[in-house]
């Protein structure tokens, strides 16, 4: 532990201030209570845009050599962050961002003042090869850097689990149940001792009360000799092929490779490898939204924090009993040619839709990529009837062949209903209904910890 000092820098929710011990109380007391306005009035940082900056810079400077070359992309990347300013006044990233090239500038000697773009006469030797593949990870990193390496001799195969999230929203949990929910507003996915996975999901449609994500946090929290902590953040129209630091691993520790940024598809579909938990994530944005799939050992699923009981997260428990759609009524109302007003359990009625399916019309276009009437075609057909959205027959479609790559038994690939519950929505206590907006916030505190500190 560092001896304690007179005075410290802190870096502020709007800034770098210096301070002594007497005013570090009040500096956390503010970085708590702009938490919570961020929280509350996330309009303004859905429209900022400073993740494509960060990921812009990463990119362009990950093969430089002379230093002009960096000092042109970092004044690329400056003129790219002062385009965000009035849609990004009041994001950590944005301000973490003009701190970051204060100080890069300063370090490296660049001006202000000079180009912005590699001129086009540059030297035509072909690019760098790309990275290894994973099994090429360095020979030297610690075993516990590697999950099933780190395991007992002669212990038991870990049992992998899956969690896919998808469409209007779906769910598939680690224990195989399957539910249609409501959950608008910010929900955890995942929480343990190891990271932490929240969704937002928005309506999809004004006045409607059909749902999808628009945007997806994931925190992995830094372990042992392995990786720093790193934060993945996307959102609509932003998916972005590395960390919000811009990097693509886990950091400088000496497994930092355990962890890994990997771009399947630019835009549309990213893979997150993190083999020091024996996990792969996989994220896609389809449409105008995204879906996310897990595969996880059950160990480290059900690894809960101290003093944690896992009471919220969708993952383990599926959607509370209050959230859930009762997907039966609804199909039987459309396969009976009433269309229905609403989703069932939400009270709400559907927006116009920019495309009207029939019953018949869903079922036929689903059918299209689904060949089995399971549950993902079902979710298919019902996205199709709330939405009116076609690339919601995508989602299921692609959710499903994340089950194929992620799941350990090709024998639970398909959900039937017979196989599941699928409840309706029995009342519950009105007081339940603060908990998604806690376990929020305390998920975006676990971001705010390392900048308040």
């Amino acid at each position: 532990m560092q001896p304690p000092r007179e005075r410290r820098e802190v870096r502020s929710c709007a800034g770098w201030m210096v301070m002594g011990k007497g005013a570090a109380t009040s500096a956390l007391d503010v970085c708590k209570i702009f938490a919570l306005f961020i929280y509350m009035f996330p309009t303004a940082s859905l429209q900022c845009r400073i993740l494509k900056c960060n990921s812009e810079f990463w990119a362009s400077t990950s093969s430089l050599g002379p230093e002009e070359e960096f000092c042109t992309a970092l004044r690329a990347y400056h003129a790219c962050v002062r385009r965000t300013a009035r849609t990004c006044r009041g994001d950590l990233a944005y301000h973490s961002a003009q701190h970051g090239i204060e100080d890069l500038m300063g370090q490296h000697n660049c001006s202000r003042e000079g180009p912005t773009t590699q001129p086009r006469t540059r030297s035509r030797t072909p690019p760098p090869p790309p990275p290894p593949p994973d099994s090429q990870e360095r020979s030297d990193a610690p075993e516990v850097c590697h999950y099933e390496r780190g395991l007992p001799r002669n212990a038991a195969p870990p049992n992998y689990t899956h969690c896919g999230f998808f469409g209007d929203p779906h769910l598939r949990t680690f224990g195989d149940d399957f539910h249609t929910c409501i959950v608008e507003g910010a929900w955890p996915l995942i929480h343990n001792k190891y990271l932490s996975v929240q969704v937002t999901n928005t309506p999809v449609l004004p006045g409607s009360s059909a749902t999808a994500t628009s945007k997806l946090t994931i925190i992995f929290k830094n372990f042992q000799e392995c990786v720093d902590q790193k934060t993945y953040h996307a959102e609509t129209n932003e998916l972005p092929a590395a960390f919000a630091d811009g990097s693509r691993n886990g950091g400088e520790r000496h497994g930092g490779a355990a962890l890994r940024v990997l771009e399947k598809v630019p835009g549309q579909h990213v893979e997150i490898q993190a083999r020091y938990i024996g996990t792969t994530m996989v994220v896609r944005q389809v449409g105008r939204y995204l879906t996310f799939a897990v595969r996880m050992p059950e160990e480290v699923a059900r690894a809960a924090e101290d003093g944690d009981n896992h009471d919220l997260y969708l993952c383990l428990h599926g959607c509370p009993l209050s959230q859930r759609i009762d997907f039966r009524t609804f199909r039987q109302r459309a396969a009976g040619g009433r269309a229905p007003a609403g989703r069932p359990g939400s009270g709400d009625q559907l927006g116009s839709p920019p495309h009207t399916f029939t019953y018949q019309s869903a079922v036929a276009k689903c059918k299209e990529r689904l060949l089995v009437e399971d549950l993902y075609f079902q979710s298919c057909v019902f996205d199709l009837l709330t939405s009116g959205d076609v690339s919601f027959s995508l989602a299921a479609y692609y959710a499903f062949e994340d089950v194929k790559m992620l799941h350990s038994n090709k024998d639970k690939y398909h959900l039937f209903e017979k196989a599941v519950g699928l409840g309706g929505a029995p009342s519950r206590s009105p007081h339940l209904r603060l908990l998604p907006l806690l376990s929020a916030l305390a998920l975006l505190w676990l971001q705010w910890i390392p900048v308040c500190l």
